[in-house]
């Protein structure tokens, strides 16, 4: 049979022939190639959470913390510090500076635990309006609430400050009802303020009238502009004979808030929350403006809802205090919430009672979960128990790796304290908090890490919920921090494992005074200022050779004094020629320990026989000057 013809039928009957060999193998090849070439994509793509800290940043990058924070001040113009976060767009710079591909990675994936079906436009009803009061320290936010709530919340605040976002909601005579969001007021708490911002349908922006607007009332107007909600400015303390109500919305509009009797579109009332002057006006205002925004939700769903704060109590465990924004949450309702699953036990209102059940816009502390969640994450009641659970251990992974790098770091010895100051590096302040409430614990760990320069930071090694115990005492001791508590106390096992491990706690009741001990702690890290002293001047007139003492310069002191124990320069010609000190000082034939201004001396130099007439000797002095953190470079 013909070669050719043979071929042809192989080729018919499909077995295979040289070219097709070939071709298959370069289809293989490329194959391998693009599968090759997709690893190493991989490899570039860094999948991240927005507002992760720079410190996590550079364990993902696999950097040192030190150069994003170079590149973010020399390139981006940014000045920041290890523990502060940053937002996607900044962290996608950094990744591509370091050769890496940033991919936004919601922390919480909704499709891990099933979709929630949108709603149908006839499935919504009204809900109540979630509000939140913000304003400046002491201008009477939580007066105002409980004016409103009729009961008194401000008894027991340490300080005069709300320690923890509230939740609190209120019927009104009309059936109505208003759901409250009560913010600290201290500055340290910008970032739950902000959290509180997030959930809010309208914003009260209580001002005092007998102040005027500070930095934390400019803060709330700016959260309350980027949150996209309305502003009902409430001018509390209008029965004061100092208010002045009119100066206030001045200097309101200098910040871009106009009230509607300026032509602008803000609503404003002037109130009295210790009298209660003006309150009914304030809740008339928030309830129109709810009817402008048509608040609407569907409460015949699995419910969702927001942690507005979470604390473990020694009788009922974890509880949370959530606020339902979609569906109905029922006792025996299985759900999962950040890093936890858990099954509704109990529900009780603000006021301890219990409840069967919470619709949309609704506080209730929920019972029956297996931890403690960060104020601001998401609950969600789900169908499959299990499924819950084991999504849950999915998310805990990550937390559980990143506490084991921090604790592979070991001990902190004095030696490593002083390499670290030999070598010029940045020395950390490595902490660990623990608080009462999740709140307090992370705007504890925003304000200390703000705290931080070039040469000396605050590093948050763990911040949790509770008491102390004996775990956190090792966690301490492994990475070579201390332990701050706030509004908690460690327990016996504790107490006996931080004498045995020479852990040091430190325990607070307010925040400020935290933020105050730890500034100090890091000024005391902070290497003294050396400032030279001039002390005086003299001019050498002679030189003659003293036997067994060397050259001596006969010399006329021109200003100032000349000690025996200074240190002295030697200047020519406007040059320095010569440091060093003074083995020699005679007046006649007497050792002396100084000669002042108008008076001649003889001055022998350690070390340096070169001295010439016409030669200038500067007596000087270097004195070490305790610095504060304001003096220090920021990183």
């Amino acid at each position: 049979m013909d070669a050719n013809i043979a071929k042809t039928m192989a080729s018919m009957r499909g077995a295979p022939t040289r070219g097709g060999r070939t071709d298959r193998r370069g289809m293989r090849e490329e194959a391998e190639a693009m599968r090759v070439a997709e690893v190493e994509r991989e490899k570039k793509l860094v999948r991240v959470n927005e507002f992760i800290t720079v410190s996590e940043l550079a364990q993902i990058l696999k950097v040192s913390p030190t150069e994003i924070v170079g590149f973010a001040f020399k390139n981006l113009g940014l000045m920041i510090t290890v523990n502060q976060r940053l937002d996607f767009d900044q962290i996608e710079i950094v990744a591509g500076e370091f050769g890496f591909q940033a991919v936004r990675e919601d922390e919480y994936k909704a499709e891990e635990v099933g979709t929630v079906p949108e709603d149908l436009p006839e499935e919504l009803v009204s809900r109540p309006p979630i509000v939140t009061i913000m304003g400046h320290v002491d201008h009477g936010k939580t007066s105002l609430l409980d004016y409103i709530r009729k009961a008194n919340v401000v008894a027991g605040e340490a300080g005069g400050i709300t320690q923890h976002i509230g939740a609190y909601h209120v019927e009104l005579a009309g059936g109505r009802m208003i759901t409250f969001l009560d913010t600290p007021g201290h500055e340290a708490f910008t970032a739950m303020r902000a959290r509180g911002a997030q959930v809010t349908d309208e914003v009260i922006l209580v001002v005092a009238a007998d102040d005027a607007v500070m930095p934390q009332t400019i803060e709330a107007i700016s959260h309350a502009k980027n949150a996209g909600v309305p502003m009902i400015v409430a001018i509390n303390k209008v029965d004061l004979p100092q208010a002045n109500a009119m100066k206030v919305k001045q200097d309101l509009l200098q910040h871009g808030v106009v009230l509607e009797e300026f032509g602008g579109t803000t609503l404003s009332t002037e109130i009295s929350a210790k009298k209660g002057t003006g309150i009914e006006q304030l809740l008339e205002q928030i309830l129109l403006q709810a009817d402008l925004l048509e608040l609407k939700a569907n409460p015949n769903k699995r419910a969702t809802g927001t942690v507005v704060e979470a604390q473990l109590d020694a009788g009922k465990g974890p509880v949370a205090t959530v606020l339902v924004q979609s569906g109905t949450l029922k006792v025996g309702d299985d759900f999962i919430v950040g890093m936890f699953s858990g099954r509704v036990r109990a529900l009780l209102d603000e006021r301890g009672k219990p409840v069967k059940s919470a619709g949309p816009a609704i506080p209730v502390q929920v019972l029956g979960m297996a931890g403690v969640p960060m104020a601001g994450d998401q609950l969600l009641v789900v169908e499959d128990a299990g499924a819950a659970r084991e999504v849950a251990q999915r998310r805990e992974r990550p937390d559980r790796e990143a506490k084991s790098r921090r604790t592979t770091r070991g001990g902190v010895t004095l030696e490593d304290f002083l390499a670290q100051s030999t070598t010029g590096e940045v020395r950390s302040l490595r902490i660990v908090i623990k608080a009462d409430q999740g709140g307090p614990a992370e705007a504890l760990a925003d304000a200390l890490s703000q705290l931080g320069t070039s040469e000396v930071k605050v590093e948050v090694v763990h911040r949790g919920v509770g008491a102390i115990t004996e775990s956190d005492i090792l966690l301490a001791r492994a990475s070579g921090a201390i332990i701050i508590g706030f509004h908690v106390r460690p327990d016996n096992n504790a107490r006996a494992a931080a004498e045995r491990e020479n852990v040091d706690i430190k325990l607070y009741r307010i925040i400020y005074e935290a933020v105050a001990d730890v500034r100090s702690a890091l000024e005391g890290m902070l290497r003294p200022e050396k400032r030279e002293v001039v002390l005086g001047e003299a001019e050498v007139l002679e030189t003659f050779k003293v036997p067994k003492i060397g050259l001596i310069a006969g010399c006329a002191v021109r200003s100032g004094i000349i000690r025996r124990d200074g240190r002295v320069r030697i200047i020519r010609d406007s040059v320095e020629v010569y440091e060093g000190t003074i083995h020699s000082l005679r007046r006649f034939k007497d050792d002396v320990k100084e000669v002042r201004e108008g008076f001649e001396c003889g001055i022998g130099v350690e070390n340096f026989n070169d001295l010439k007439v016409g030669d200038r000797i500067e007596c000087y002095r270097t004195e070490e000057i305790a610095r504060t953190l304001e003096s220090a470079p920021q990183s």
